[in-house]
């Protein structure tokens, strides 16, 4: 009995999001195939001239955005950004730190500090849990 490996593919709204690129910018070919895994490998490890100058300069899509600006995909939206930005726009945005843009970082600085505490506290609850373990 032989076992047939089947090539995983994806498609090209995927290998796009994984890729962290904006699905629209990317050429006619990319979004008109399917990706397989080991093609999407191969725009990860040696992405062509095409995938590294929309990563420098765009447009990029919400998760990038966000990511760009330190605050929540959420966050963007409550901020009226639905659409891609290119580096150049959101570079023009940090500039002009508008109000919303402050309070989501604000928002989002909460977010974090509070998320590390809550790890902090399982890791303690942990340790003392092992502690009581290691005592019987």
């Amino acid at each position: 009995m032989t076992s047939h490996q089947t090539t995983q593919t994806m498609k090209p709204a995927t290998a796009a999001k994984k890729l962290g690129v904006y699905l629209e910018a990317t050429p006619a070919e990319f979004q008109e195939g399917v990706v397989s895994r080991a093609e999407l490998n191969a725009l990860q490890t040696d992405p062509p001239e095409w995938l590294k100058e929309l990563r420098r300069g765009g447009p990029h899509p919400r998760p990038v955005i966000a990511a760009k600006l330190g605050i929540s995909i959420s966050g963007l939206a409550r901020g009226g950004i639905t659409d891609a930005l290119t580096t150049e726009q959101i570079e023009a945005l940090k500039k002009d730190d508008p109000e919303w843009l402050r309070k989501e970082r604000a928002t989002q600085a909460e977010v974090r500090k509070e998320a590390a505490r809550i790890k902090e506290k399982k890791a303690e609850q942990a340790e003392k849990a092992a502690r009581s373990r290691s005592d019987r």
